[in-house]
């Protein structure tokens, strides 16, 4: 993100509108301090339940923050009062019978009135907490979105959703990678302490210049590779479910929400 980003001091609203009316097309890393960004899962309802199931037996990486009041309605008011999850992502995913067809800026042509929306905690609120800490964000620094990789650590299945985890990473110092540990177990419902730093290759990483999802950022050598939970993961279970049709956001694209990241803090 360059420097002078207008999106930069925009308030929560302010970027959901922008997002709706088709000016907002950029990753939100780095956006609205002090607020909760969500991951998004959008489903029918005849999946809603397996997929709460989903989340429950899988809360590192799929913190459940907020769910649809009724089946067809879109907005989210646990996490503010004009959300439209419809509209107010700049970038989503559809996913038809396991497999991503494109990647729509809005969800108004593609609403049924049994769609039930899954908000989902996000690291990107843990973040702002490592860097009031002074601890630096490489994709952050660098203005790119955060490197995620599957790994071969599976999740806990419920009904057609299975898979492995999904890890965002971090290189760190070491010093800096326990002190981020102590930072984000204060942090459950953004996915939490690192579930891993060190060797890549004992959670079945081979290339961390070659993520599947994000950038690649810079590793220096005096640092490691700090991995957390992911919110992506419900992602690889939709592939692996292969339901008729979903729709999610896209890496790095989230949900704003009104809710402040104080409130997520175990103290």
């Amino acid at each position: 993100m360059s420097v002078g980003n207008p999106f930069k001091s925009m308030a929560p609203n302010q970027l959901r509108r922008a997002a709706r009316q088709g000016r907002l097309s950029e990753t939100t890393s780095g956006l609205a301090p002090g607020f909760v960004q969500c991951n998004l899962v959008i489903i029918p309802q005849d999946y809603a339940g397996d997929f709460a199931d989903f989340c429950r037996r899988n809360p590192r990486p799929c913190p459940l923050l907020a769910v649809s009041p009724t089946p067809g309605d879109f907005s989210l008011p646990e996490l503010g009062s004009d959300i439209d999850v419809r509209t107010d992502v700049p970038r989503y995913r559809r996913w038809e019978n396991g497999a991503l067809m494109n990647e729509p800026t809005d969800l108004l042509d593609h609403w049924r009135s049994d769609h039930v929306a899954f908000a989902l905690g996000c690291s990107f609120s843990f973040e702002e907490a490592l860097l009031a800490d002074g601890l630096e964000i490489r994709n952050i620094s660098e203005g790119v979105n955060v490197p995620m990789f599957r790994t071969n650590q599976p999740c806990t299945s419920a009904g057609p959703f299975a898979g492995n985890l999904v890890v965002s990473m971090r290189p760190m110092k070491p010093k800096d990678a326990i002190r981020a540990i102590q930072i984000c177990t204060r942090f459950p419902a953004v996915h939490g302490a690192p579930i891993h730093f060190g060797d890549p290759s004992q959670i079945g990483i081979t290339n961390l210049q070659q993520p599947d999802f994000g950038d690649s950022v810079t590793i220096k050598d005096d640092e490691v590779p700090v991995f957390w939970a992911c919110g992506v993961t419900p992602q690889v279970a939709l592939e692996n479910a292969e339901i008729p049709l979903a729709f999610t956001h896209a890496p790095g694209y989230m949900l704003v929400s009104d809710k402040p990241n104080t409130g997520l803090a175990i103290l």
